[in-house]
């Protein structure tokens, strides 16, 4: 084998199809690639890597419930830390995808700005925080997307019946069936009717979500009043940002998606981040208050993507790229495969730069 080839050993999840956008974007790349896929929830996940001996693990962790996610967590965090192995995204930010316990304490610790958040792993702490806070506030599941496992409660009763329940048996609430906030039935029943075998995979999936329940702890964030969210999307050196607007209470999961010409400040206030912890796949999801400061909501290295782009300036899909200390426009289509094309490239690119 040529000294040139680059292995990838994709590494599966729980699912049995989440790390098919990493196998499109390897047999798109063409030639000076080979991959591997290895099913890390397997008890045999070390001996398979330690054999293939792949130069960068592509990863993709689950996000569906808390026991696969630590799992993920722990193997990956063996093969980096222990063993050496370098991985995309890195290992950092794998830590803080759909983690949002770990996120708070990362972003407090880091001063990153963001609404203040409060993890209480006793019932009578959290009784007593609810005599002094102010309302409404936000309950969250520590892991789930889409705002699934968002809450706004609006006052101090609705939160102490949150936070009981999320101590008791039932477990902190969260949305495991459809999401009705998307829209879109008539698209989505004929696809169903196209494609019938996903509709037994989504009720699987359901049915996973609904039975990993979030019990002993509750997660309780300050509510930012909000039209939108901003989602600043960061792969490698391009950079993409569009409006999350709002159904109701919440900007997550609702689709709704507004493309106006983003602030350049928004990109000088992710390049900061990104920069700072040597991250390379980001989807930075910011609250823009009335003074103009910036609050980080939610970072996820991995993300849904319903358009075929992440940006549009005047109409134009494209992205920006810092060139002479100057953030310039460059129109084109960089969001193929649910961006995973730009993954790889930016994987291939940075392990070129460092085998120099």
């Amino acid at each position: 084998m040529s000294q040139n080839i680059i292995r990838f050993a994709i590494l599966q999840n729980e699912s049995n199809s989440d790390y098919y956008h990493w196998v499109d974007a390897c047999k798109k790349f063409g030639g000076g690639i080979q991959y591997k896929t290895i099913d890390l929830t397997k008890s045999k996940w070390f001996e398979e890597i330690i054999d293939y001996s792949p130069d960068i693990l592509l990863t993709k962790p689950g996000g569906l419930t808390a026991p696969f996610k630590q799992l993920y967590d722990e193997r990956l965090m063996i093969l980096v830390k222990e063993m050496g192995f370098k991985c995309f995204p890195t290992l950092d930010e794998i830590l803080i995808y759909e983690n949002k316990r770990y996120l708070s304490y990362w972003l407090k610790a880091n001063k990153i700005p963001h609404p203040e958040t409060n993890v209480f792993y006793f019932l009578e702490e959290a009784i007593e925080f609810l005599k002094s806070t102010n309302y409404p506030v936000v309950g969250k599941v520590n892991i789930g997307a889409s705002g699934s496992g968002v809450k706004i409660l609006y006052n101090k009763n609705e939160t102490l019946d949150y936070v009981k329940q999320s101590f008791y048996s039932k477990g902190s609430p969260r949305r495991w069936g459809p999401n009705l906030d998307k829209g879109n039935w008539l698209k989505r029943g004929l696809h169903y009717v196209l494609h019938p075998g996903d509709i037994e995979k989504k009720i699987s999936k359901y049915r996973t979500i609904r039975a990993d329940k979030q019990k002993g702890f509750v997660l309780l964030q300050e509510y930012i009043p909000h039209d939108f969210e901003w989602r600043i999307v960061v792969i490698g050196d391009s950079y993409f940002a569009h409006k999350k607007l709002k159904i109701g209470e919440k900007a997550s999961g609702s689709l709704l998606k507004k493309y106006d010409n983003p602030s350049i400040r928004l990109f000088d206030f992710a390049k900061e981040i990104m920069d700072r912890f040597g991250f390379f796949s980001q989807a930075i999801d910011v609250f823009e208050k009335n003074d103009g400061s910036l609050l980080i909501n939610e970072m996820q290295c991995i993300f849904g993507q319903s358009d075929p782009y992440q940006m549009l300036v005047e109409g134009r899909p494209g992205r920006y790229l810092l060139e002479n200390s100057k953030w310039i426009f460059e129109e084109g289509n960089f969001n193929t495969n649910q961006s995973y094309d730009l993954r790889l490239k930016t994987a291939i690119d940075l392990y070129k730069k460092n085998n120099e």
